[in-house]
């Protein structure tokens, strides 16, 4: 008879991005908050960092009621700066948020221990490594003393510290406290993606990659040094998908268990809602192209758009503008406007387009330089306005081919728009997401969420996820996912601008199909499926602690 899965009784969830809107790591963990609240209620406990001295953060109800008031009190007599509340995403679940800032007097301590302990080269960091050790450090203190005030003896606890940021908590529980299981999930590795960022091939060649010798050379050897030591002292190591597993193999010595990205669908509007938001939103769009270029897109005019950090080439920001240029040269007969919702290092809203914006003139001649929409501190070294001016893309009234660079966070607040990325996503009609360095890929996931059929790349996680259940061979499945590696650029090309031709010519009736396949995927991808990869990593972690501790 197989044993019964071990549970955890309390989850600590550790990461810089609890209460911190940075990045994909957001999206992962207050979505998967309302399920894991579902499966543990207030045993499960998110940490995050307390970065909000001047104004409070948007995502923290510091007065909503938790169980951890009185423990709070004791911690602050313990030395530990934490305020206490819940987290304002769908499941509210109780979040510490810890002051880090007294432990930096510790440092050089604690990195001193960290290599007599477990071999971790702290001499080589800079940059953002002593901030990020620093809470790692002081997040396991906080994890420690809740340990010892909150939980009875014997329950199942189980610490889990996201990406490289947080490894040092990882080791410091396991050297302090071993009936503590311990989690570390790697959503990309600092090696690899360095390797990426430094235009180095990383696939075709991944299997003669050392990852400390790479360290070496790219001036990585302390976030390497403690990544590589967590994953391989941690009791359950995972990470997001299939291809970035095989890279933790391979530079940092130590197979991860793959736990999917999901998300929560709640957020997606639905019925007349979601016609409105799409109505609304295509208006706000057509509206933006008129006052660029001075000519308002034709009715039919097919939308894509691409959105995510802004990383060149690990985005395939590169891939997205060649293919524009790639159907330019192929004279697409239906007009197509492209947007490339990417935050640069944005100033404002240019004063010239928000007038026309919000004025209710037509315009029968465009503004200057009509491909973007924000002013940028770095307009002569940002590399996508550099490349659609390489293009030559000019937005004239009588261009097939349009390309509009919105630079801003669209969070609502922008000083144009004021829509949301999601109310934009809304209004698209495909999206292409190219990327070469895509441990798993939100982006993709939201449109199919949204409906939006999308493309997406071999090379991300979800575009592999979809080919493993039988998806993404064309379009008509909802996502088509085209074959890329370390070679073959211009095939990838073409491939993208054959499927954005083949969209435009696909009826309005066998549109709503495509988009009704991209929501039956969405809904595959949802946390009611992918946690049980997490409630596995659970059950792995504690039955190792519990052989450790007998």
């Amino acid at each position: 008879m197989k044993d019964k899965i071990l549970t955890p009784d309390f989850l600590f969830e550790v990461s810089w991005e609890v209460c911190n809107k940075v990045g994909g790591i957001y999206a992962v963990l207050s979505t998967k908050a309302a399920t894991l609240k579902q499966q543990i209620g207030d045993g499960l406990v998110f940490v995050g960092p307390d970065l909000w001295f001047e104004q409070e953060s948007p995502f923290f109800l510091a007065q909503a009621s938790t169980t951890l008031n009185e423990w709070a009190s004791r911690a602050q007599s313990e030395g530990l700066k934490v305020r206490v509340g819940r987290w304002d995403v769908p499941g509210q679940p109780q979040v510490v948020l810890v002051d880090f800032r007294p432990f930096y007097a510790q440092k050089n301590a604690f990195y001193g221990k960290m290599w007599e302990w477990f071999g971790v080269n702290s001499l080589a960091g800079y940059g953002d490594y002593d901030e990020a050790c620093t809470f790692a450090y002081a997040s396991a203190k906080v994890i420690e003393s809740m340990y010892k005030h909150l939980c009875p003896l014997r329950s199942n606890v189980v610490a889990h510290f996201n990406e490289w940021t947080t490894g040092m908590g990882v080791l410091y529980l396991h050297h302090k406290l071993p009936s503590i299981a311990t989690m570390f999930t790697t959503h990309a590795t600092s090696i690899g993606r360095s390797i990426c960022g430094n235009n180095k091939p990383l696939y075709d060649y991944l299997q003669g990659y050392n990852g400390d010798q790479m360290a070496e050379e790219l001036n990585m050897v302390s976030k390497h040094s403690v990544e590589k030591r967590a994953a391989q002292m941690a009791d359950c190591f995972t990470t997001v998908s299939d291809i970035t597993a095989a890279e933790c193999n391979q530079l940092l010595e130590r197979m991860p268990l793959v736990t999917p990205n999901g998300f929560e669908n709640g957020f997606v509007p639905r019925g007349v809602a979601f016609n409105r938001t799409r109505r609304e939103s295509r208006q706000a769009l057509t509206r933006l192209v008129e006052c660029l270029t001075g000519a308002a897109p034709s009715e039919d005019a097919l939308f894509i758009g691409t959105a995510g950090r802004c990383e060149y080439k690990n985005k395939g920001l590169d891939v997205f503008l060649d293919t524009l240029a790639r159907l330019r040269s192929r004279q697409v007969e239906r007009e197509v406007v492209a947007f490339i919702m990417v935050p640069g290092w944005v100033q404002e809203a240019r004063a010239d387009v928000v007038a026309r914006y919000e004025s209710n003139a037509q315009f029968t001649s465009g503004c200057s330089d009509p491909v973007f929409t924000h002013a940028v501190h770095n307009y002569y070294e940002d590399a996508i306005l550099n490349r659609i001016h390489q293009l030559d893309f000019q937005n004239q009234p009588g261009d097939r081919i349009k390309v509009v660079y919105i630079p801003s966070y669209l969070n609502g607040d922008d000083g144009l728009l004021n829509r949301t990325y999601y109310s934009l996503l809304a209004g698209l009609d495909l999206t292409v997401y190219p990327s070469y360095y895509e441990p798993w890929g939100y982006t993709p996931m939201e449109s199919c969420a949204f409906g939006v059929p999308t493309i997406t790349t071999s090379l991300s996680g979800f575009g592999m996820w979809c080919k493993s259940i039988g998806k993404g061979d064309q379009l008509s499945d909802g996502v088509a996912v085209v074959p890329r590696s370390d070679s073959g650029y211009e095939e990838v090309v073409n491939r993208i601008a054959d499927l954005v031709i083949g969209m435009c010519d696909v009826p309005a009736t066998e549109v709503k199909v495509y988009r009704q396949e991209a929501r039956k995927i969405a809904t595959r991808a949802e946390w009611k499926h992918f946690i049980k990869a997490y409630d596995q990593g659970y059950d792995m972690a504690l039955r190792k602690m519990q052989w450790r501790v007998g």
